[in-house]
Parts: structure tokens; C-alpha cells; sequence
């Protein structure tokens, strides 16, 4: 599915696909107590404090293992493990591509497309323009590392950042440096 982020009323100061992300946790766990999944909700929307590496160090963690939470039933408390992705039934997730995606943290930007898993922005692209002489795949890589200061947030959830000047295409991860990214496509 497509989404153009300014037709998106939200709360420009989260980088969650907020509404998305609560309706495909109770559809992927289903028969889970409302507290469980708010437990594994409060835990996506704070993380304890740590550098931008060890937070997302813990988001992956969760995306491959799922959220150990706590809730009471019937007076005595129970744990379970309340999953992000269904990795054997994938037409069970929900996977949205967005552009202009707004967020304001540090100062207020909008990554060009974000890729979001069952609400979680889990891949961003940053695209820069090859007729323009003075900009290349390297701007682009500048262009993310901005935004890893002025929006951390948004990357406490990346697996995967794409930078592209339509002619250039790399993959890489937040810890990546520019040389570290993989060429995806080249013309």
C-alpha cells in the first residue's frame, strides 16, 4: 500500500505508523489480553536509555524474537511473547510504502520513502536527483546521517537504509559508512 505522509493525521513527533502498528499487533496475536499488547507498546515507544546502536540492537531483537511482556489474568500474572511480523504467513503483514513522512524531533524532516512493516518504520530511502551535477549517491548517504542526528528516533527501528541517484542504488545499516554500502543497482 501507498501513503503520502501529509494526508496522515498522526503525531508528527513519533516515527511509528501508529494506528497500523496497534491494529497488526492484536491481528497477529490474536487472542492476546489488550494489556499484553499495550506491555510490547509501551516497550516499542520507550526504549531505555543507550546510544542509537544498542536501542536498535533491541528493536531487532524484538522484530526477530518478538516483545516479552506481562499482564494479569484472572489476579495472577502470566508472560508470553507478543510478535511483531509473521514470518511463516507474510500476507498476514501489513507492508506500507510512504513518502514525505513528516517527523520532528532534533528539527522537523521528511525522509523521502520510509518502508513500514505492520506499522514500524523498518527501511528508509533517501533519494537524490542524477541531473543534478553536484549531487550523487554520496549526498545521499550525507543526507541519512543528518537525519540520524536531527530525527534518532526514526532509526531506532531501521534494518535498512537504501541511498540512490537513480543511477547508483546502495544498501547499508546504520552503523554502515558510505563504503560499507552495498551496491544494489548501478546503470
Amino acid at each position: 500500500e501507498y501513503v503520502y505522509g501529509p494526508d496522515v493525521e498522526r503525531d508528527f513527533r513519533s516515527p511509528l505508523y501508529d494506528t497500523v502498528l496497534e491494529e497488526s499487533l492484536y491481528r497477529l496475536n490474536k487472542g492476546l489480553p489488550a494489556d499484553a499488547i499495550n506491555d510490547a507498546l509501551f516497550k516499542l515507544r520507550n526504549f531505555e536509555n543507550g546510544e542509537l546502536v544498542q536501542k536498535n540492537a533491541e528493536f531487532m531483537e524484538y522484530l526477530q524474537s518478538g516483545i516479552p511482556v506481562r499482564y494479569l489474568e484472572k489476579g495472577e500474572e502470566r508472560s508470553t511473547i507478543v510478535y511483531l511480523a509473521d514470518y511463516e504467513n507474510t500476507a498476514n503483514n501489513s507492508f506500507i510504502i510512504a513518502n514525505q513522512w513528516t517527523i520532528v524531533e532534533n528539527a522537523e524532516k521528511r525522509p523521502d520513502v520510509i518502508i513500514f512493516l505492520n506499522g514500524l518504520p523498518v527501511a528508509v530511502f533517501e533519494l537524490k536527483s542524477p541531473s543534478r551535477e553536484e549531487t550523487d549517491a554520496s549526498e545521499a548517504y550525507l543526507q541519512l546521517r543528518n537525519y540520524m542526528y536531527d530525527i534518532p528516533s526514526l532509526f531506532i527501528y531501521n534494518a535498512i537504509l537504501v541511498m540512490s541517484d537513480q543511477l547508483t542504488s546502495k544498501a547499508g545499516t546504520i552503523t554502515s559508512g558510505e563504503d560499507r554500502f552495498c551496491l544494489l543497482y548501478t546503470s
